[in-house]
Parts: structure tokens; C-alpha cells; sequence
């Protein structure tokens, strides 16, 4: 069992016929993932890719029995396109979409409230399950099955943390990239979290960022609930206090959103935090008495 997608998983790509949703439902295709179909409204009854293409995401799940949906839709529509998949019955919606103005996402998160689903993003790489489902826009090839859980606020040091842990003699459960932005779906916690109820999953990475209290309210979880152990970075030791870094979501706005601070609020929760994104895998294989 893995956690959020596995081979299991229908998945639809909303935005399928564009640009974006075309080259990485393409790339998720020759990975093996199980792509059903395709959403784009006014291009139903088409084929693309040798997948049917739908007008809604409702006629997918009809259909096609949709379950799963990844979301490459511009900015301006993706929030409603999110909540269509809500609405439509989808249990697993990741957008990977950049740029959705806060206030659509503020609707969204009120909207997803009441709603059975879990929402992975936006401004994230995606999910992958090693040789079973590729949900996003990471290089599969890097990804190894294993048993070690990945949570992210970045996307590139997703990829570099499986690349070491990979290169340790060890390999990936799930890797979850979360998303950069101020309001996402998933948070830090909620992700550990289903690692640590994961029986395939033995060691969890998690990798923040300046700003926000995510990684923070991670932390004080593990110390209280965590029964593995778990290897933290946080990103952008050197950037300067006040300023947007990249991410919508890195800015510092108080004492505890730095980096320091937040690696030392880690490491008082039994957190073993590596100084440098060098150290990740070098450390993880440490905790799990893997030797290279």
C-alpha cells in the first residue's frame, strides 16, 4: 500500500490536450502509469494519445471510472477546475498548476472543506509511486522503489533527495510534492502523517522552506506522534529576512518562519536535520543502518 497513488489509481489529466497536459500525460504514460482519459471542455468524444478525451470531469468518472486527476489548467481557471473534480466525486486531485491567485485558493479551501478528497498542490511537482504511478512532472527515471517517504515544498530537491537515497542502496515509497504556495491542499503534517500510517514506508525526508509554519507544525506532530525516524532541510538559509524567495510561500514573516529557526524547532523534535541538501541521503541511510 502505498499512500495518495499506486498502480491502482484511474487517473485523468484535465487539460489534456494542451501544450503542458499533452508532453506530461505522455511522459506519464511511458512510465506505465494507468491514464484513463483526458478533460478538455469542448473536445469531448476525441482521442488523444490513444486516451479518450471527456468535456467533464463527471463524464470521466462516469465513464472511465476516474478516481485520480492531475490538473494542468492555466491559472485563471485551474481553482475552478479543481473544484470540479471535487464535485465530480475524485478522491485524489493534484494540480500542478503555477500561479493561481490567492483569493481563488482561499474559495478553493472553503470549497474543499466539506468535500472528500485529498488535494496535493498547487505550484507542485506532483506525486510519484516507484513502477507504479507517475502523477506530476518529476523525472521517473530517478525513482526507485523503496521505503523511504519524501514530503516537499521543492521540486527540484524532491528529485535530489531520491536521487541520494537512491544512491545510499535505498529507494522511494511515495514522494509527495507538496507545492510552494501560500494555500495549498496537502500540508507538511498531513503528508508525514500518512507516511507514518504507511506499514510500507520505514523512514520519512522532509524538506521545507522559509516562510509559513508548515514544517514547524510537522515537527511538534512527529514529537508527539512519530514512530520513525525522520531526516529534515530546510531551504534558504541565506536568503534575506522579508523578501518573496522563488515560491510564492517563502517569505519570512516572523521569528519562527527562518531558516534557522525552523531547523532548530526540527531538531527539538527529535528531527535529525541535515545542514546541507548534500547530507539527505548520507543522513537517512544512517537512521535506517543502510550502509552504501
Amino acid at each position: 500500500m502505498s499512500v495518495l497513488v499506486n498502480k491502482d489509481s484511474k487517473i485523468i489529466v484535465q487539460g489534456f490536450t494542451g501544450s503542458e497536459g499533452t508532453f506530461h500525460a505522455g511522459q506519464m504514460i511511458e512510465y506505465g502509469t494507468n491514464v484513463v482519459g483526458g478533460v478538455t471542455p469542448g473536445k469531448g468524444g476525441q482521442v488523444h494519445l490513444d486516451r479518450p478525451v471527456f468535456n467533464t470531469v463527471t463524464e470521466a468518472v462516469e465513464k472511465a471510472d476516474a478516481n485520480t486527476s492531475m490538473i494542468f489548467v492555466p491559472p485563471a481557471f485551474a481553482a475552478d477546475a479543481i473544484m470540479e473534480a471535487a464535485d465530480a466525486g475524485i478522491k485524489v486531485i493534484i494540480c500542478i498548476t503555477e500561479g493561481i491567485p490567492t483569493r481563488d485558493m482561499i474559495t478553493v479551501k472553503e470549497y474543499l472543506s466539506d468535500k472528500d478528497c485529498t488535494l496535493v498542490g498547487p505550484n507542485c511537482p506532483g506525486v510519484i509511486t516507484p513502477d507504479e504511478a507517475k502523477c506530476g512532472i518529476m523525472p521517473g527515471f530517478v525513482f526507485k522503489k523503496g521505503r523511504i517517504g519524501v514530503v516537499s515544498k521543492s521540486g527540484t530537491l524532491t528529485y535530489e533527495a531520491a536521487d541520494q537515497v537512491v544512491k545510499a542502496g535505498m529507494g522511494i515509497s511515495t514522494a509527495i510534492g507538496i507545492g510552494g504556495d501560500p494555500i495549498i491542499g496537502t500540508t507538511t503534517k498531513e503528508a508525514v502523517e500518512l507516511f507514518m500510517n504507511d506499514p510500507e514506508t520505514d523512514g520519512i525526508i522532509m524538506i521545507g522552506e522559509i516562510g509559513g509554519q508548515l514544517e514547524a507544525d510537522a515537527a511538534k506532530w512527529i514529537k508527539a506522534n512519530g514512530t520513525k525516524p525522520v531526516v529534515g532541510f530546510i531551504a534558504g538559509q541565506t536568503a534575506p529576512a522579508g523578501r518573496t524567495m522563488g515560491h510564492a510561500g517563502a517569505i519570512v514573516g516572523g521569528a519562527e518562519d527562518t531558516a534557522e529557526a525552523k531547523m532548530a524547532i526540527m531538531r527539538e523534535c527529535g528531527i535529525t536535520v541535515a545542514e546541507s541538501p548534500a547530507e539527505i541521503g548520507k543522513l537517512m541511510a544512517e537512521k535506517m543502518g543502510v550502509t552504501a
